[in-house]
């Protein structure tokens, strides 16, 4: 009996042994203490998800933490190349239809990917994102949750091909793809110090983007690289949960690195674009500083030195009342440091205001809101007596104001179109919010005695281009007064109005001097009207440079149409310039800068010196010509209208579907647009193009619920392309189903017939408008002729031959 125990528990001994389990029973308090350990670990394991959850979730939410950000053009299954807005994140690559992120197309996965550069023979550059076993790239859901993204062209599941517009933007894409793909944790960095700007790059607005920035170089992407791997090492967890794939990671960074980090690919047949090369626009800056005075009589008071008391004297023994000053040479201690034409941008500061007029639906409404732009333009003033330069020949200025708002821009663009008589033309266009501004200036100087006067003669036409309102807008002329006897102050003064002659809408301005009996209350009055049609709207009434009322007649009520508050002028846009040595020989900042120095550093010697030269060398410049007239660059003279008006004006309504941004190159504002061009050469409206497009990729959706080519947005995917896979590496049209080729011919048909009835009634529209002038100038020169025997028998004969063919034929 004991030989049978020993046998049994040597057995059991060596069972134990041999699972490699040398352990005794557990007792119940072991159980409760296993139980309590596993307890703690599913909980850690549930923090430690909810964790990883949240560092995603906020790299992926979080604006400021961007690596890069810039449209792309990613091709489609069909050859096609569709202009995608696209964000590197750490980990991800998320793709909008726009630069707001609120239309989402897909999220790529990075570490499923890996990095190809791609030849082509086309401008640009290309790269290709692939998964090596031919797996999805694609993230199930998007940022925000959405299971379904904006509708595109049909994208690869396992591959995307990319182009930038240059080389050197490619590369940057390339080492930014790099940094995301080599550094696993990198996520986790961002997420907690994405907010402090240590490493993450915020993502500008398009038009920003356009005017100022630039991609990331080198050298920050090596030190945003440096910066992230240093900071691996004082994390606590890696984003792999275990060490074999770490090294599998690591193993697959290796290989990729072996050739430089970049591997290459056959090139293909390229297909037609359709979208064009991205713009290279003109590099804009903010403005660093500008003197602005305050409100109040006190900042328009001059008080003269007795050096420049003498030079004045000498300067008024050379005048006679009522003379031109537009031929005298001031004295530079007057100078305000800046062109005239310059000076006339300080109505833009508050552009906004026109964005919201041409939003307004009723035209009293308009009217208000242009008004209310009209007053902003003028409590912007240098302290003191001050004139700007009076421009050279040929000179030009620009600048812009970006809209945060409406991510638009507001381009300003002047040139000097006369010397004698002296005529600056100006144009201003925000195409996106739908204005422009076209006009001419003519600068006239009165001398009076004790006083002179700036007289501003011309006109500037403000159109909302969807509406078709053009409101014609004068200006108030300039007074100075003590220039013999008293203080020498600086008022406007005048009568102006704001006419648009399709509502019938006007508003009457009347800015007064001040009276000889006056207080300090009685300085920069300014009072007016505001009508529609005949009836009176509205009375307007306040300070020019501070708080403006308007007293409604209907209603009876008041309130404050403008005040340039503190918060008011904080807020108002920023003025972008171009830096000094990227200007023209002929840009005022430029043209004038050794006077400007000069006046700054109160060298009044030099700045005549500088001043001199500058004038005499125009004076040469017309001996040279002669008779000869000057031909501007920018603007041309209306032979009708008698009005100059810039070249390049383009009045089209803004068409989101086709137009991309405005920019301006060489001074030519001008906007970027989609190539509505087709593989089959039938060019055809872009937004019944995307209606239709819409449509049919509904109907693929609500077709089948499994993968199909035909439809990237299915409910199991969202956005995410279903597995198709890549015959070769030209990615011919062996993909393409035969209902869409189907669908293909019938959108050509279709698009053909529409060409084709549109062709046809701009024939018969032509005809119409030449049988009309015809008809017109026939009788305008009939009207004096009496009917004569020889036209009666043409009549008679006409009539019969009528009768004769009405009998054959009934």
């Amino acid at each position: 009996m004991e030989e049978a125990t020993r046998s049994t528990t040597s057995v059991q001994s060596e069972s134990r042994m041999f699972n490699g389990v040398e352990k005794d029973c557990p007792s119940p308090t072991e159980k409760l203490a296993r139980k309590e350990s596993l307890k703690v670990q599913k909980q850690n394991y549930r923090q430690e998800k909810k964790r990883a959850a949240k560092e995603l979730s906020s790299a992926l939410k979080d604006p400021s933490v961007v690596i890069m950000s810039n449209w792309l053009k990613i091709r489609g299954y069909l050859k096609g190349w569709t202009k995608l807005w696209c964000a590197l994140k750490p980990g991800v690559l998320l793709i909008y239809k726009t630069p707001k992120t609120d239309h989402w197309v897909g999220t790529i996965l990075l570490n499923a990917c890996k990095l190809i550069e791609r030849p082509s023979k086309k401008d640009g550059f290309c790269f290709k994102l692939y998964h090596p076993l031919d797996k999805s790239i694609w993230a199930v859901k998007g940022p925000k949750g959405e299971n379904v993204g904006s509708i595109t062209q049909p994208l690869p599941s396992n591959y995307l091909i990319f182009r930038a517009t240059s080389e050197s933007d490619g590369r940057c894409w390339m080492d930014a793809l790099e940094l995301a793909l080599s550094c696993s944790s990198l996520y986790k960095l961002t997420a907690k110090t994405g907010k402090e700007g240590d490493i993450s790059i915020s993502e500008s607005p398009q038009i920003l983007h356009l005017l100022q920035s630039s991609p990331l170089t080198d050298t920050e992407l090596q030190e945003l690289h440096e910066a992230s791997l240093l900071c691996n090492h004082h994390m606590e967890h890696d984003a792999f949960s275990d060490k074999s794939e770490r090294e599998t990671h690591d193993d697959w960074d290796t290989s990729a690195n072996d050739n430089g980090g970049r591997l290459t690919e056959e090139s293909d047949i390229e297909q037609l674009d359709e979208m064009p090369p991205a713009p290279q626009a003109t590099a804009y800056v903010e403005q660093s500083a500008e003197e602005m005075a305050e409100a109040g009589e006190a900042s328009q008071v001059e008080t003269v030195s007795d050096e420049n008391k003498g030079l004045i004297w000498g300067l008024l023994k050379q005048l006679r009342p009522g003379m031109d000053l537009s031929k005298v040479v001031l004295p530079t201690f007057i100078l305000e440091p800046r062109s005239f034409l310059d000076k006339l941008s300080d109505y833009y500061y508050h552009a906004d205001l026109l964005s919201q007029a041409a939003l307004e639906d009723s035209a009293y409404g308009r009217i208000k809101q242009v008004l209310r732009w009209y007053l902003s333009g003028f409590y912007k003033k240098p302290k003191g007596l001050k004139k700007p330069y009076n421009p050279i020949l040929g000179e030009t200025f620009r600048c812009c104001w970006l809209h945060p708002q409406t991510d638009s821009c507001t381009f300003y663009i002047a040139e000097q179109v006369s010397h004698h008589p002296p005529i600056s033309a100006f144009y201003v266009c925000n195409r996106k919010d739908g204005f422009c501004i076209s006009g001419s200036i003519l600068a006239k100087s009165k001398f009076y005695g004790n006083s002179l006067s700036a007289i501003l003669e011309g006109k500037a036409r403000l159109l909302f281009m969807s509406r078709e309102e053009e409101y014609v807008i004068t200006m108030p002329y300039a007074h100075c007064k003590g220039i013999l006897y008293g203080t020498m102050t600086l008022e406007l003064g005048g009568k102006i109005t704001i006419e648009c002659e399709k509502t019938k809408c006007l508003a009457e301005l009347e800015f007064k001097l001040k009276p000889f009996l006056g207080g300090s209350g009685s300085v920069n009055q300014v009072s007016g009207k505001i009508f529609l049609g005949e009836e009176l709207m509205a009375t307007v009434d306040g300070h020019w440079d501070s708080e403006v009322f308007i007293q409604e007649r209907r209603s009876g009520q008041q309130e404050t149409l403008w005040n340039p508050t503190p918060d008011i002028r904080s807020r108002r846009l920023k003025r972008q310039v171009v830096q000094l040595d990227q200007q023209g020989e002929f840009e005022s900042e430029r043209l004038w800068q050794h006077v400007t120095r000069a006046i700054m550093e109160r060298d009044q010697v030099k700045a005549t010196q500088e001043k001199f030269v500058l004038e005499d060398a125009q004076r040469q410049g017309a001996r040279e010509r002669g008779d000869k007239a000057w031909i501007p660059q920018l603007f041309q003279l209306d032979p009708i209208t008698s009005e100059w008006t810039y070249r390049h004006m383009d009045t089209r309504p803004w068409d989101p579907e086709v137009c991309l941004v405005q920019f301006e190159k060489d001074r030519v504002i001008q906007t970027h647009e989609k190539s509505l061009r087709q593989p089959n050469g039938i060019s055809f409206s872009h937004n019944w193009a995307s209606q239709r497009k819409a449509q049919v990729n509904g109907k693929h959706r609500k077709a089948s619920s499994q993968p199909s080519t035909c439809s990237q947005n299915t409910e199991s995917s969202g956005s995410t392309p279903e597995p198709a896979h890549e015959s070769s590496d030209n990615e011919d049209f062996s993909n393409q189903c035969a209902r869409c080729s189907k669908e293909k011919n019938d959108f050509a048909l279709i698009e053909a017939s529409i060409t084709s009835i549109q062709k046809t009634q701009q024939d018969i529209q032509k005809n119409l408008v030449t049988l009309s002038r015809q008809l017109s100038h026939q009788r305008a020169t009939e009207d004096s002729l009496s009917l004569t025997g020889r036209h009666c028998l043409i009549l008679c004969v006409l009539l019969l031959s009528q009768l004769l063919l009405n009998y054959v034929f009934t």
